[in-house]
Order: structure tokens, then C-alpha cells, then sequence
């Protein structure tokens, strides 16, 4: 493995072969999160606590409730796990109650059904601190005996939104909507969510891109849920969800291209509006659709205005993002500093 280091002359030096820091249970190391947000898994939360618990040492595994109506909270406490709530339902605001509240070096995020691999963890961590990264995703590699973890509707449309996500933010991700992410503090502090649902995994991905944070992806083991347990996660009304947030994140960050597809269809439609018009014009002299002719320029003055406010929020989106961008750099990258010394 290859990184890049930085001198105090600011000359760049690239070093081969560095091993990975290894995590031990005696080594002073960075202070970890494991962040589980849950929703009815008395089933398997007991074992995703213990098992998150055993794979990193001295970390602290907080379980936060969304309001489940099993035995779940005490089958959190029974491993070990801190178990804290959030009435507001949807992963989205959990996620943003846990960013807010814990305060760690690393954050290691992953669903409470059993379906993510612990023993991948600790390789993850260990990335994010050798490469120094903001933020390491556990792509999904689903076990030969555990076809049915992947249901085909969801699968689809983990592809088409992993497709959407690499067109539009220009990232190299393969599996956006996986729920198994370590990130630094910098990454996660630095992040404005505004997600309820399960378009959270899209907001951390585009957020990555806005901030151009280091990232990598490893594979891990994905694994069927408890066969007592079912999924939150619906195909068709979550599909809408991620599908408008991707549309209000392509409005926030890229508003000349979004206003521009605008201007380009109002224009289409004033041309098919006004030709007709114009040809009659040529051959009689008169312009005998008058309303249809006042139609055609409404309509193309609208477009020229939306083109207009595309300029002006690119302005503005350029400007937020130089802000957001300081304040990210701003940040210290406390487990870099304690992996350094």
C-alpha cells in the first residue's frame, strides 16, 4: 500500500509498503462510536452489540430507539450496549440525533438486523486511519447461502441510484445505499443532514463529494436477516424518497444544470408553440393565432428566467460550499492526530 505524506516544505513524498495501524484492546488508540440506530430487532440487536463490541475493543456501542414496540431496548442493555431514543421516526433523524449527540474520533454506523459483518470492522478502522480517509464503505457482497438478504426490487434499485449518484456527483462509489460506513469526526461533524428516511446513505455519499473527503470502499459479508424479523426499508415508497432527494441535492449543488433542463424544456416547448406561427407569418404576413404567439414568448421568458436563476444560485451554491469547505479543513482529524502522536 501507498500513501502520500507531507513535509513541512510542503513537497509531497510517496511512501510504499506502510502497514495499517492495528487496533488492540491495550494500545491507546482513538476513541470509537459503533452507532446502531434500531426499529423493532429484539431478535438480533443483542448479537450486533456483542459482536460489534468483541471486534472493536474499548469501543462504545450506542443504540438508538426509534420506537419499537418489542423487547429491543432490553435486549440492547442486556449486551452492554448505551441505549438512548428518538421519537421522530425514520433513519434519517436518528442518524442526525446520533451525529449531534456522540462525540468520538471514529464512527462506525451499521443497521441493527445482523445483516453486516462485524468481523469487517476492525479492517475498516484500520483503513480509515493508515490512508487517512474521512470515510470507508462496506460494500455489500451477499453470502452464496444467503441469496434471499438482497430482495430483487431493492437490489435494482441500489444499482440505478449508485448509477445516478457516480453521473451526477462524479463519485466512484459501488454501493450508495449500503447502511455500514466508518467516518472521521471531521466528516461527520461537518455534515448539514436534512434527510428523514433512508435517503440519509445517498446525503452521506453526495456530502463526500461536496466536500471532495477521501474515501474508500472494502467488501464485506452480507448475510440474510432473522427470519423473525422483516425489513423497514419499502421498495417503492423509499424509492421516492431517495429519488427526490437526489433531485433536491442535484437543485442544491448543481441549480445551473437543474434550471438549465428547464430552460431547455420550456424553450422545446415554446419552439413547438411558436414555428407554426412563424411559418404562417412568412407566407400570409399576418399572425392570425395571436394567442398562441403571446403563448410561445410567456413561455420562453419563463425559460430564460430559470436560466437566469440557475447563474445566480451557481453563484451562491459556489459560495456555501467554499464556506462549508473551510469549516470542513478547519476540523481537526483527531484520529490522524492520535495515530501520529
Amino acid at each position: 500500500m501507498s500513501h502520500v505524506e507531507s513535509r513541512p516544505d510542503q513537497s509531497l513524498v510517496y511512501t510504499a509498503e506502510v502497514q495499517p495501524r492495528r487496533l488492540s484492546a491495550s494500545a491507546p488508540g482513538p476513541k470509537i462510536a459503533v452507532l446502531v440506530p434500531c426499529l423493532n430487532e429484539e431478535h438480533a440487536i443483542g448479537a450486533v452489540v456483542r459482536e460489534f463490541g468483541h471486534s472493536l475493543p474499548g469501543s462504545r456501542v450506542y443504540v438508538y430507539d426509534n420506537g419499537s414496540s418489542d423487547q429491543t431496548v432490553e435486549r440492547a442493555r442486556e449486551a452492554g450496549a448505551i441505549v438512548r431514543f428518538e421519537s421522530r421516526r425514520g433513519k434519517g433523524n436518528v442518524v442526525r440525533r446520533m451525529f449531534a449527540d456522540i462525540d468520538a474520533d471514529i464512527y462506525v454506523l451499521v443497521d441493527g438486523d445482523g445483516t453486516y459483518d462485524s468481523s469487517s470492522a476492525k479492517s475498516m478502522v484500520e483503513r480509515l486511519i493508515s490512508d487517512h480517509l474521512d470515510m470507508v464503505i462496506g460494500t455489500r457482497v451477499v453470502e452464496e447461502q444467503a441469496q434471499d438478504a438482497y430482495r430483487r426490487g431493492h437490489a435494482t434499485g441500489n444499482a440505478v441510484f449508485t448509477k445516478a449518484v457516480r453521473t451526477l456527483f462524479h463519485g466512484q462509489f459501488t454501493d450508495v445505499l449500503s447502511g455500514y460506513r466508518v467516518m472521521s469526526r471531521r466528516f461527520v461533524k461537518s455534515l448539514p443532514m436534512f434527510s428523514s428516511g433512508f435517503e440519509i446513505e445517498t446525503e452521506l455519499c453526495a456530502h463526500a463529494d461536496r466536500m471532495k473527503a477521501a474515501t474508500a470502499e472494502v467488501p464485506t459479508a452480507y448475510s440474510s436477516r432473522h427470519e423473525d424479523s422483516a425489513s423497514k426499508l419499502r421498495t417503492v415508497r423509499d424509492g421516492v424518497h431517495i429519488t427526490l432527494a437526489l433531485i433536491r441535492l442535484v437543485e442544491e449543488t448543481r441549480p445551473f444544470q437543474f434550471f438549465g433542463a428547464f430552460f431547455c424544456l420550456l424553450t422545446a416547448v415554446s419552439l413547438a408553440l411558436g414555428i407554426p406561427v412563424l411559418d404562417e407569418y412568412a407566407r400570409t404576413g399576418r399572425v392570425a393565432r395571436l394567442p398562441t404567439a403571446v403563448l410561445a414568448v410567456a413561455i420562453q421568458i419563463v425559460g430564460f428566467l430559470a436560466l437566469l436563476a440557475g447563474a445566480i444560485l451557481r453563484s451562491v451554491a459556489r459560495t456555501r460550499d467554499e464556506i462549508r469547505q473551510m469549516m470542513y479543513l478547519q476540523m481537526e482529524p483527531s484520529h490522524l492526530e492520535r495515530e501520529d502522536g
